[in-house]
């Protein structure tokens, strides 16, 4: 590293210390650099390929007002994700505000009164509960008499294979499989294990919908759960799939059964997928789908950087610093509120948006403790950018995530480190490895 570099970053408040440290880490994860951007290399010919195929041109990127109908770039971007997604159709749509949304319309209009959902993966992530009605909320799948069955996971985040058998019934309709950890501490899952769990529940019941919440795993691995089963595979344009670019939106992709299901529940019956006006996104979504996954290895670096980091400090790190990736999330464990707080201000002091702000615990919507986040992004919310966020609640754990470069990923860490030295959750940095 060059003198003018960390005089730079010294400028931006990184100690000699902690950039000493952060560059020993480094040093030892330039094979998994290498293998992460070959994969980057194979995804990003998928998704040029997957353009080509649908003939994406100039006026795709046009746009449409009012109804939306004959909408070019709408049906051709569809097109574009069934392609990458290897499906026989997508739903792309602005329309769909977040990630909880397109996992919401991916339930509701997927099943009906007296059907069972069933996850075989223990707890959905928290923004579900009130979707499904574990926590009472209007609307909910409860209060539409579907009911909700879960089988909880065995130590090391193995399936349970006993008690999926077990759970599945002549009313179990659709399955949910979150890919991601979520605010849990368990290992995410790699779309190979994720294809050997819906073959086992296809061999127990064929007319069974598999449906992955794929946020956060897309572009990490060169197939997607789609190439491995699954009926429909979920996520949002915040998050992987747009690049940092997409401004708001979700996707379905799946059979065209699932799919038009879920437009007709989008818009409404008889109408379907003809309608939804796409105005002036659709550049930012073609451009953020060609982008995702190079910004994708980016966000992957990333974490495997804080946990090598965090882990020869002695912090509990899910994944750990040598597991193989299958999401861009990485859980940082430290026992007290005052370290996950110190965590996240230190990414927020990284941002490019807001970095003078700083970042307090709050009673967030769809969660049932305060939660604490640290974002300053492009666009609100975009978990593909640097972030971090956790729940106060043992085990005090952040869940870091993103950066639209490698280097800014980097810069983060590095502050978040340095604040918490300051802080002294932190005592001591290593002198050598």
């Amino acid at each position: 590293m060059t003198d003018t570099l960390c005089a730079q970053y010294q400028a931006l408040g990184i100690s000699p210390e902690v950039l000493s440290y952060g560059r020993q880490v480094l040093d030892q994860l330039a094979p998994r650099f290498a293998k992460i951007d070959e994969t980057a290399e194979y995804n990003q010919l998928k998704v040029i390929k997957a353009m080509q195929e649908a003939r994406v041109s100039e006026a795709c990127l046009l746009g449409t007002t009012g109804y939306g109908y004959n909408d070019l770039g709408r049906e051709t971007l569809e097109k574009v994700y069934a392609n990458v997604f290897h499906t026989q159709a997508a739903l792309v749509r602005p329309q769909i505000t977040c990630g909880t949304h397109a996992l919401a319309l991916a339930l509701m209009s997927n099943l009906r009164p007296g059907d069972e959902l069933l996850s075989p993966v223990g707890k959905p992530y928290d923004t579900l509960e009130e979707v499904i009605g574990i926590r009472p909320s209007r609307g909910s799948l409860k209060e539409y008499g579907i009911r909700y069955r879960q089988v909880d996971l065995q130590s090391g985040s193995r399936f349970d294979w006993e008690g999926i058998k077990n759970a599945v019934n002549e009313k179990t309709k659709l399955v949910t499989i979150q890919r991601s950890k979520g605010y849990q501490t368990r290992e995410s899952f790699s779309v190979e294990q994720i294809g050997e769990l819906i073959a086992f529940l296809k061999l127990l019941k064929p007319d069974l919908i598999c449906m992955v919440d794929n946020c956060y795993g897309e572009f990490t691995q060169t197939i997607e759960p789609t190439d491995v089963g699954a009926d429909l595979c979920v996520g949002s344009l915040i998050k992987n799939p747009g690049g940092g670019l997409a401004p708001i939106g979700g996707y379905l992709a799946g059979k065209e059964a699932c799919i038009e299901n879920a437009a007709c529940r989008l818009t409404s019956p008889g109408l379907g997928r003809e309608v939804g006006a796409t105005l002036n996104v659709l550049p930012s979504f073609y451009q953020g789908l060609f982008l995702a996954p190079t910004v994708t290895a980016g966000a992957l670096k990333g974490a495997i950087f804080a946990a090598n980091l965090y882990e020869r400090l002695g912090f509990l790190v899910v994944p750990s610093g040598s597991a193989e990736r299958y999401d861009i999330i990485q859980a940082v464990e430290f026992g007290t509120p005052e370290g996950l707080i110190a965590f996240c201000e230190g990414i927020q002091s990284a941002a490019p948006v807001d970095s003078f702000v700083t970042p307090t615990p709050w009673d967030m919507p769809g969660y049932d403790s305060q939660v604490i986040m640290a974002a300053g992004a492009f666009i609100s919310g975009a978990s593909i950018e640097l972030s971090a966020d956790g729940p106060l609640k043992p085990p005090y754990a952040a869940y870091f995530q993103g950066g639209l470069t490698w280097e800014h990923a980097k810069f983060g860490i590095l502050k978040s480190l340095q604040r918490c030295l300051d802080k002294k959750i932190v005592s001591k940095l290593p002198s050598g490895l």
